[in-house]
C-alpha cells in the first residue's frame, strides 16, 4: 500500500514563492512516476507537473518556467517549487502516485492520490 501526505501549503502574496513536499510510504517509490494536481473551487482536478523515475519531467503550460518539481529517491520525497505565485494558482494541490513509469499527464494515469494541501495567493 502507497501512501502520500502533502506539506507546505499556505496563504501567501502574489509573487511569493512556497515549496510544496510529498511524503511517499512504499518500498518502490524509486520506480514511480510522481505528479502534482491541482483543483480549484468549481474547477476539475487539473495535471500541474509530473516525474518520470528516469527524471524527465512535464509541465502544465500555465506553471512552467514559475514551478520546479524534483524527487529525492532516498527520502521517499517528491517537492514542487512554486515561485512567482499567481492568483490563479490558488487551489487544492494533490501529490499523485503511479506504478507506471512512464504515466501520462492525465487524472485516471494515477492510483495513489494525497490528501491535498492548500495553497490561497492574495493580489
Amino acid at each position: 500500500q502507497v501512501q502520500l501526505v502533502e506539506t507546505g501549503g499556505g496563504l501567501v502574496q502574489a509573487g511569493d514563492s512556497l515549496r510544496l513536499s510529498c511524503a511517499v510510504s512504499g518500498r518502490t517509490f524509486t520506480y514511480y512516476t510522481m505528479a502534482w494536481f491541482r483543483q480549484a473551487p468549481g474547477k476539475e482536478r487539473e495535471f500541474v507537473a509530473s516525474m518520470w523515475p528516469g527524471a524527465t519531467k512535464y509541465y502544465a503550460d500555465s506553471v512552467r518556467g514559475r514551478f520546479t518539481i524534483s524527487r529525492d529517491n532516498a527520502k521517499n520525497t517528491v517537492v514542487l517549487q512554486m515561485n512567482n505565485l499567481k492568483p490563479e494558482d490558488a487551489a487544492v494541490y494533490y501529490c499523485a502516485a503511479s506504478a507506471n513509469a512512464r504515466a501520462a499527464a492525465t487524472r485516471d494515469s494515477y492510483t495513489y492520490w494525497g490528501q491535498g494541501t492548500q495553497v490561497t495567493v492574495s493580489s
